[in-house]
C-alpha cells in the first residue's frame, strides 16, 4: 500500500420527501440529482491525518496508484463485465422429504465475483452473500442466518475461494473484509465464524460502526468509496428497513447491492419517510451509473405474478430470479410512493411492501405456511 491514499467524497442533493399524509396515495415523484465533485473534494491523507474522515488505516482507501503487485494486478477499468447472472439457485425440497441441497451454494460470476446462497434445507431466510475480489482486498458483505460452521461452512468455503483466488493472482498480505447490508441477524449470524481469522476485518452491525469504518461525514445521502485494490466500489446509507443499512454500487460487475431494502420479496418498511428518501437515492444511483442488476439478498416470490411463498417456506421451485432491472427498482419506488400513507400489506406483481407493522399480514402468513406444508405433504404420500 501506498504511503499516501486518497478518500473521495461524493454527495447527492436529493429533494425534501414530506412525511406522507394519511389518506394521501398519490405518487408524487421527488427527484434526486448527484451533486458536483469537484477536484477539491479530494483529500489526499497520510495515516496520521486520516481521523478526519475516521478512516480505518489498514483496509478503507482508494489506494493512490495500486502498485504494490505490479504485473499481476488486475485491470478493473472495464466494467461493467458480462458474466453468468441466470443462475439456478438451490431452492429445498418439499416436507418430509431429504433434501440433497449442498449447505451454501456458490455461483461464479465472473473470476473476481461470487453469489453465495445458503440452503433453504438449513436456514428458511436462505439469504445470498456476495463476495467481491480486488488486487488488495476481498470483500465479503453479509455472513447469512447460520453461526454454526458444522450446519453452514462459510468460513470453509470463503477461504477456498480466496486461496482459489491468490493461486490465479499470486501476492503477499491479502486482507479480507467482512461488512454486512445490514445488521439483522440472518445478515450477521456468520460473523463469528471469522473471529481470529488473520488478515480480516469484521465490521459491527451497528450503525456508528459502519459510520466509522468506511468513513461518513455525512450519514445517509454521502456516498463514500471503498477500495478494494483498483476496484473501487460506491456506498451509500439505506435506512428505512434497517437504520444501519447500506447500498453498494460495484462498477466492475454493474451489481447495485440492496440488502433488504429491494429484492423480489417482502419488502418491510420500519421508517417510511427513511424508506421513500432511500428509494430515491437508489433509483438516482441507477440513472447515473452504468446497473446492470439491483442485486437482493432473499427471493420470496413466486413466478406467479402478486403471489409469494409464504413466510418460513423450505422448498421454492417456482421462484423469481434474484436479480431485478433498474424498471422494477422504480416501480418499488413508485409502488411505496403510492401506498406511503396506508399502513399494512400492498402486493405488486414481483414484490410486496408491508408497510409499518402488520399484524394481520403475518398472521394470514402463517395460516398460509400451514397450509401448503399440509398440500405438499399429501402430494408426496406424506402424513
Amino acid at each position: 500500500m501506498t504511503e499516501a491514499f486518497r478518500v473521495q467524497r461524493v454527495d447527492l442533493l436529493v429533494a425534501e420527501v414530506p412525511a406522507p399524509l394519511v389518506g394521501d396515495h398519490s405518487a408524487t415523484v421527488h427527484t434526486l440529482t448527484p451533486g458536483p465533485v469537484p477536484h477539491s473534494s479530494w483529500a489526499t491523507l497520510r495515516p496520521a491525518e486520516s481521523s478526519l474522515f475516521h478512516v480505518r488505516e489498514k483496509v478503507l482507501t482508494v489506494v493512490a496508484g495500486d502498485s504494490t503487485h505490479p504485473g499481476t494486478n488486475v485491470d478493473f477499468g472495464g466494467g461493467p463485465v458480462r458474466g453468468d447472472i441466470a443462475a439456478r439457485w438451490i431452492h429445498g425440497a418439499p416436507p418430509g422429504v431429504r433434501c440433497e441441497d449442498p449447505p451454501l451454494q456458490v455461483r461464479r460470476f465472473d473470476e473476481h465475483t461470487f453469489v453465495l446462497r445458503q440452503s433453504k434445507a438449513v436456514t428458511y431466510e436462505a439469504p445470498f452473500l456476495y463476495l467481491l475480489f480486488g488486487n488488495e482486498r476481498a470483500l465479503l458483505l453479509d455472513t447469512g442466518a447460520v453461526a454454526d460452521p458444522e450446519r453452514m461452512p462459510l468460513r470453509v468455503t470463503v477461504d477456498r475461494l480466496v486461496a482459489d483466488w491468490l493461486t490465479r493472482h499470486p501476492r503477499p498480505g491479502y486482507s479480507l473484509v467482512v461488512a454486512h447490508t445490514h445488521g439483522h441477524g440472518d445478515h450477521v449470524g456468520g460473523d463469528e465464524q471469522f473471529a481470529g481469522r488473520p488478515a480480516t476485518t469484521v465490521v459491527a452491525r451497528e450503525l456508528p460502526a459502519v459510520q466509522e469504518f468506511f468513513g461518513f461525514t455525512g450519514w445517509p445521502r454521502q456516498t463514500v468509496r471503498f477500495g478494494l485494490g483498483g476496484r473501487v466500489l460506491e456506498i451509500t446509507g439505506l435506512p428505512g428497513h434497517h437504520a444501519a443499512s447500506i447500498a453498494i454500487f460495484d462498477p466492475w460487475s454493474g451489481f447495485l447491492l440492496t440488502g433488504d431494502t429491494v429484492y423480489p420479496g417482502r419488502l418491510y418498511v420500519n421508517d417510511a419517510p427513511a424508506f421513500l428518501a432511500s428509494l430515491e437515492a437508489l433509483v438516482s444511483i441507477a440513472h447515473t451509473r452504468p446497473v446492470s442488476a439491483v442485486m437482493g439478498c432473499h427471493i420470496e416470490m413466486t413466478r406467479t405474478p402478486g403471489r409469494d411463498y409464504p413466510i418460513g417456506t423450505t422448498y421454492q421451485p417456482d421462484e423469481l430470479p434474484l436479480a431485478m432491472t433498474v424498471e422494477q427498482l422504480q416501480a418499488v419506488r413508485d409502488a411505496t410512493h403510492a401506498v406511503a400513507g396506508r399502513p399494512g400489506v400492498h402486493v405488486f406483481g414481483d414484490f410486496a411492501i408491508y408497510n409499518g407493522r402488520c399484524a394481520f399480514g403475518e398472521a394470514r402468513q402463517r395460516l398460509r405456511r400451514a397450509a401448503q406444508t399440509a398440500r405438499l405433504r399429501l402430494r408426496h404420500g406424506l402424513r
